[in-house]
């Protein structure tokens, strides 16, 4: 049976985001997948990494049960609103304080390249927007998409990962909602 961790980094309990982070999940569930959803704002952890990776920062209980679930998981969905052409702060200081040397990625003497700790996982990154997705992907070269996807999952060895970019959902009418929500359902349904 696949284990799936889904990783909500919209901070609005009532969000589309959220929605989509259900829809998924019953989805996964009802078709026989052991799935988790950690919604961040629920967690309690400091969003910032002080002082980087010189000194060893407290470990809140959250950020342990996160990274537990993390290596528990085949196959991880991140799913999170496109805000200034990146992830929200919340997204980012949970990346910024779980995908840590040591856990997702480790340091080699000889070579600039890090050793991958992550293997043997995949992905899914469920991007909602206001613009239409190929503008964000053509004409802004879909940063927080790549920044996620490149420099941090690949960096670490998850292995593939695929997008899902929904968009406009400004002033959208209710059927594209439903079409995103039903989306969500139908990756939840695959276990993509």
């Amino acid at each position: 049976m696949k284990k799936i961790l889904i990783i909500q980094g919209h901070p609005g309990k009532d969000s589309l985001c959220a929605s989509l982070a259900r829809s998924y999940f019953e989805e996964a569930k009802k078709a026989g997948y052991e799935v988790k959803l950690l919604e961040l704002i629920d967690l309690k952890f400091d969003l910032s990494l002080y002082g980087g990776y010189k000194s060893k920062q407290e470990f809140e209980p959250d950020l342990v049960l996160a990274q537990k679930s993390i290596l528990e998981a085949e196959h991880l969905v991140f799913i999170f609103p496109n805000w200034w052409g990146m992830m929200p702060a919340l997204l980012k200081g949970f990346i910024d304080r779980t995908f840590l040397p040591g856990f997702a990625f480790k340091y080699r003497e000889k070579s600039p390249l890090p050793e991958k700790l992550l293997k043997n996982k995949t992905a899914r990154i469920i991007i909602t927007m206001d613009s239409p997705s190929w503008y964000y992907k053509w004409f802004r070269n879909a940063p927080g998409l790549n920044a996620l996807k490149k420099g941090t999952l690949e960096f670490s060895g998850i292995s593939p990962v695929k997008s899902t970019l929904l968009g406009p959902v400004r002033k959208a009418p209710k059927e594209r909602i439903e079409s995103f929500i039903k989306t969500a359902r139908i990756l939840g349904s695959k276990g993509e």
